[in-house]
């Protein structure tokens, strides 16, 4: 078959092709790059011209009146221009609701453009959505990225674009998909609850991971413990980063002699990368019910994550013995699992064998491909 990938979110769609190409599908992904993760795509419509140091006024101002972003629009007049590329597709699939990133209106033109010349068409809930975001706005209690908006004292720019989700511009391009649309599929845990009730949900599928690239090595623990934070300044506080922050403080003091604590901000994907391989233990984010693409690497390398584990994750996979660790908003409760694995440095080999067998199990790309081709063909 020949497939189309639209849009890239933390690896999913360049993991899911790999597992097509090797099954003999011809794939093409386009998306943007994603900033300063520099993810691989075939035809890239990231916006060069707007992203400009000298223009970053002129956005601020453009935002500010009209309420959207130069970039944006730049990035979906790039997609345009490949629109004579993207015909003729036996299957095109779009990585969420917003996959193109620009302006609403020309999202959902360019949507429609696209359903014109080719077959059959599926939607994957990964990342926020309207779907989500109802269901999220909707049960307060719910585990998910937008609890911690509901604690903030003031608003934050992190947290604006939530909103967007909600505005009709957007709600147009929902409704569009639900009704043209073959398929919705979740990705993992935080979205399968917000979908499952909607006509064209076609089922849940793990991520794809190409775990040959990530080489496992059993954890070593000779001297200190080493504990990783990864901080992205565009998602602290849905990540949980404060909870973590201070557990790590109260960590450092408790036992400064057996732990080494590296800390990064919003730094590049490779170098994210290279800094986390050293750790014995990643803090990855607090208000998640299941793990997303970086806890998943991690676990693959045989990292200790403390990500999302909860019930519905634990008993889908019946999970008895520990392959990360659930984090919680919760410092006290942060800072007794990991004074629990630096007493208990056996723990920490052993959860991370178990992490890599768990993640060579069930997110095997090759496998997660076939998956995704036996709902392709069933819708």
């Amino acid at each position: 078959m020949r497939i189309l990938l639209i849009g890239e979110y933390s690896l999913l769609h360049n993991s899911l092709k790999k597992g097509l190409t090797e099954l003999g599908h011809e794939v093409i992904l386009i998306g943007n790059s994603n900033g300063y993760r520099c993810y691989p795509v075939d035809y890239n419509h990231e916006p060069k011209f707007f992203k400009r140091q000298i223009f970053t006024i002129l956005r601020k101002v453009i935002y500010r009146l009209l309420k959207f972003d130069l970039a944006s629009l730049e990035s979906g007049i790039r997609f345009y221009f490949f629109l004579p590329k993207l015909k003729n597709y036996d299957i095109v699939q779009f990585v969420n609701e917003s996959s193109i990133k620009t302006t609403r209106r020309l999202e959902l033109y360019l949507i429609k453009k696209v359903v014109e010349n080719n077959n059959h068409f599926f939607l994957l809930s990964c990342g926020l959505d309207y779907m989500t975001l109802k269901f999220y706005t909707e049960n307060k209690d719910y585990k998910s990225i937008y609890q911690p908006s509901l604690k903030l004292s003031k608003s934050s720019k992190e947290f604006n674009w939530f909103g967007d989700y909600l505005r009709k511009e957007h709600i147009k391009i929902h409704d569009y998909m639900m009704i043209n649309f073959d398929g919705l599929i979740a990705t993992d845990f935080d979205y399968v609850d917000a979908t499952k009730n909607y006509p064209i949900f076609s089922g849940f599928i793990p991520y794809p991971v190409d775990f040959t690239k990530l080489n496992f090595e059993e954890l070593i623990v000779e001297d200190k413990i080493n504990i990783f934070l990864g901080i992205n300044k565009y998602s602290y506080n849905q990540k949980g980063i404060p909870y973590f922050e201070k557990a790590l403080e109260i960590i450092k003091e408790k036992y400064q002699n057996k732990v080494e604590i590296i800390i990064t901000n919003t730094v590049p994907y490779p170098v994210y990368i290279d800094l986390y391989n050293k750790s014995h233990i990643l803090l990855d984010q607090a208000f998640s019910r299941d793990q997303g693409y970086n806890a998943l690497e991690a676990m693959a390398k045989g990292k200790v994550v403390f990500t999302g584990a909860e019930n519905d994750f634990t008993e889908y996979y019946k999970i008895s013995d520990r392959v990360c660790v659930n984090a919680l908003p919760d410092v006290d409760y942060l800072v007794n699992e990991l004074s629990y694995l630096i007493e208990n440095p056996d723990e920490i080999i052993a959860i991370g064998t178990r992490a890599r067998a768990f993640v060579e199990k069930e997110h095997n790309c090759l496998k997660i491909a076939e998956r995704y081709l036996e709902i392709w063909e069933k819708n």
